[in-house]
């Protein structure tokens, strides 16, 4: 994109003011640290006289069909106006407190040296810094199992009840319990859903060895009704805070 506006002496500022972006947005975007967006390749294109080959482009920016690793997931989740997330056994990575963190990250295999799990865990946390964006959506559905049973001590366990109460308060936030017991799609494993600032939607699952980033239109269609009928079995943001309450005290 950057070679076509220069061949077209086009300038950032220029292009900038007729996508409505900011002049930092386009040369973040330029250097590869945010991914074009439809409108921003549809205004260079004609600005450039590039013939569609600018807008050709947009077909190969989203994710890869193939298994990826999660930091593609990251990337994209930095970026998202909406985060739904469900975890039938583990407190969300965004959520987690440094104990449970460095609980998790130590029990991983094959093992790693203290380094890399020190490393982890600071990124870990560095992360949970997208709660302070006021204007994105975090839906969280934990399972039961996970709130229940502690993955360290009893009392750093306590903590991690209580900063799911505080992050619950957010306005922008949201945390739901699902019961344990009865059969439904919830039993197949972790599922997170993310919408981006042009409405696009990509869905995420990790399992013990893989981790797939996806976003086409049938596979969202079916994730977005997986998540729905897991959405109907939760207890209402008030009830799930009275049950971390409830949980907390028989500790």
């Amino acid at each position: 994109m950057k070679l076509w506006r220069t061949l077209a002496g086009v300038s950032r500022e220029d292009l900038a003011r007729e996508a409505n972006y900011g002049a930092e947005t386009i040369k973040s975007m330029e250097q590869g640290r945010r991914r074009p967006t439809l409108r921003l390749l549809q205004v260079a294109d004609e600005m450039c006289g590039a013939n569609g080959l600018l807008l050709a482009s947009h077909a190969y920016l989203g994710p890869e069909k193939s298994d990826r690793l999660t930091h593609d997931f990251m990337l994209y989740e930095a970026e998202a106006i909406a985060i739904s997330s469900f975890q039938p056994q583990l407190i969300p990575g965004l959520l987690q407190t440094e104990e449970t963190a460095r609980a998790l990250l130590e029990s991983a295999w094959p093992p790693v040296d203290d380094k890399t799990v020190e490393d982890r865990v600071v990124a870990r946390l560095a992360r949970q810094k997208l709660l302070e964006k006021q204007g994105t959506s975090f839906e969280f559905v934990i399972g039961e199992v996970a709130v229940r049973y502690p993955v360290g001590s009893m009392d750093a366990h306590k903590r991690q009840l209580r900063r799911l109460l505080d992050v619950g308060e957010q306005r922008n936030v949201t945390v739901q319990i699902l019961p344990a017991g009865g059969a439904h799609v919830g039993l197949n494993g972790p599922l997170v859903l993310l919408e981006t600032a042009e409405h696009d939607r990509l869905g995420f699952e990790e399992g013990q060895t893989v981790a797939l980033l996806y976003a086409e239109a049938e596979k969202i269609n079916i994730a977005v009704k997986r998540h729905a009928f897991i959405g109907r079995l939760v207890l209402s943001p008030e009830e799930s805070a009275c049950c971390i309450r409830k949980l907390m005290e028989e500790l």
